[in-house]
Order: C-alpha cells, then structure tokens, then sequence
C-alpha cells in the first residue's frame, strides 16, 4: 500500500458519512479511482426517489430481525460499490481497470457487479464474511487487498 491508497480510502472513509442507513455500524462507503483520480463515489443508501431509513425513521432490517449477510432482497438501500458504478453508468464514464475502494469487504452481489463492470482492483479496510466472493474474485483474477 501507498500514500494514494491511504489517501483514497480515507475518502472512502468520508463518502461513507453521507449513508442514509438508519442500521448501527453499516455506513460503507466507496470510490472507483483510476489514473489517481476519482471517477465516482457511492454511499449505501436509498435509491432515488426513495425514502431513506432515517426519514422513515427505523431499519426494516432491523424490524425484521434479519442478520446481517442474509436476504439483501430486504432493504431499502443500495450498497455503496453498486452506487458507485450506477454513478458511472449514469455518468457515461468507464471504469474499466480501475480501482474500486471501499470501507467493507464487498458481498458476493457487489463483486459479480466489480467483475462484470471491468474493475481490477479491490481495495478493502474491514473484513466481511463472505467467502463466496472472494473465490469469485480470485476465479475472475481480480486483485483484492485488506487496506491496513
């Protein structure tokens, strides 16, 4: 690791202020960079149009009783790695090659999205259990790190 890679996940580490997720301890956040420049950032939050948990004022997951790593179908948000490439979509920006950095290792639904979008390096600081995705990662040779 660099001074960019501590540099570009300490933004990662800011992005992920702005979540709108009302659960304890899930504010992730991420940034596609290539060339040393940012291309897109994503949050985990709502999608547009759509009221956040907070303005709801609780989780559903939470209500629910549903544990974490399990049935991503309920939730009102959208990961802060699907943000970030929808924001390149939107955008018209590819991010082929680039590098994505994140607060959280990504789940198994992220990484195919990373694979399928042409990023070839992961760069994460906390640990997620799910092993799934890192043998998907490995299998497409995609490069992931454990920032310390």
């Amino acid at each position: 690791m660099d001074k960019w890679d501590k540099r570009f996940m300490e933004m990662a580490e800011f992005v992920s202020s702005w979540t709108s997720c009302a659960r304890q301890g899930r504010a992730i956040g991420a940034i596609i960079v290539k060339d040393k420049r940012i291309l897109t950032t994503g949050y985990n939050g709502a999608p547009a149009g759509i009221l956040t948990c907070r303005d709801k004022g609780y989780c559903m997951r939470d209500e629910l009783g549903i544990p974490s790593g399990t049935h991503a179908e309920k939730c009102y948000a959208v990961h802060a790695e699907q943000n970030a490439i929808c924001q390149a979509a939107k955008l018209g920006v590819s991010v082929e090659g680039a590098t994505l950095y994140c607060t959280h290792q990504p789940c198994t639904i992220c990484t195919r999205l990373i694979i399928n979008s042409g990023i070839k390096r992961v760069v994460y600081k906390y640990p997620y259990p799910d092993e799934f995705s890192m043998e998907l990662f490995n299998e497409a040779g995609i490069v992931v790190e454990q920032f310390e």
